[in-house]
């Protein structure tokens, strides 16, 4: 019952406080995304499939990577942001489940939400996460830039993802010492390493032998971590075991939450499992780790 009451109120707070959202998504390369020379037709699709009940809304053919915020009240707000990357296979962006509706949770408990729309589908002759590497890390740097115009601390700003952008959440939490494309501007100067990581369901993150991903290896400057993961998401279990015993050998402080039933994909949205309740838990950390009171 308190989930599907927290989803409706999610939805109600989506509709009547949209404006609570930055009018006009943000171009994060303003003249043109590294190595993209031809602009794509976006594409969005909410005939793709349902989840708890509701359809989710689909977005691909993104080559004009943006960032869109939204801001909390003034009275909740704390200080923090969080860099919002929705998931879909690098190929798609579950633009409503993995992010608008993430988004409006944030501002609830009184986070800055910053929702990046990275490029998609996948770039032949790149690896698939090359590209969208680029636009967080350009994202995380340039909320930290602006941190004081947009009420933030510099040094509490995360990121988050779900499957594919759980993957590029955890990429970038391990390869931010230097961009991955040339500079372009001040923007650029500034660190993109977040300060705190939160991964649901993510995907891509596990090798051969217990052994991690190469793109994803944590040394003892990986930020602290969250992750959200259930026992019968048969594809992906294995990224977050994997992952997570990566992490605590490398000394980084992490949290699992391990669920028996949920599957994948289900976002916020009440699909009758008890891992619905991981915003809880997620809510505890947050607490635990500074961000609320």
């Amino acid at each position: 019952m308190r989930l599907k009451y927290l989803f409706t109120c999610i939805l109600v707070s989506f509709i009547m406080n949209s404006a609570m959202a930055q009018d006009s998504p943000i171009l994060l390369f303003p003249d043109g995304a590294p190595g993209e020379t031809t602009r794509l037709t976006e594409k969005a699709d909410r005939e793709g499939g349902f989840t708890g009940g509701e359809p989710v809304l689909r977005i691909t053919g993104v080559s004009e990577p943006t960032i869109t915020i939204y801001t909390p009240s003034e009275e909740l707000a704390n200080g923090s942001a969080l860099i919002v990357c929705p998931g879909g296979g690098y190929n798609i962006l579950a633009y409503d489940l993995e992010g608008d509706e993430v988004c409006q949770w944030l501002n609830e408990l009184g986070i800055t939400a910053v929702l990046l729309k990275y490029r998609v589908p996948r770039r032949e002759g790149l690896q698939k996460h090359e590209a969208p590497l680029q636009d967080v890390q350009r994202a995380i740097s340039y909320i930290r830039h602006n941190a004081k115009t947009l009420n933030i601390d510099e040094k509490s700003i995360g990121v988050m993802g779900f499957s594919a952008g759980a993957h590029l959440a955890a990429t970038v939490s391990n390869n931010y010492l230097q961009k991955t494309y040339p500079a372009i501007d001040a923007i650029d100067k500034v660190s993109c390493r977040p300060d705190f990581c939160l991964l649901v369901y993510p995907a891509y993150l596990d090798s051969q032998n217990f052994q991690v991903a190469p793109e994803v290896k944590p040394t003892k400057d990986t930020p602290q971590t969250m992750i959200i993961q259930t026992e019968d998401d048969k594809s992906y279990i294995n990224s977050s075991l994997f992952y997570y015993y990566a992490l605590k050998e490398a000394g980084v402080p992490v949290e699992m939450h391990l669920y028996s039933k949920g599957g994948h994909g289900y976002g916020l949205r009440d699909t009758g499992a008890s891992v619905n309740e991981w915003p809880d838990r997620a809510e505890d950390w947050f607490r635990e780790i500074g961000l609320l009171e």
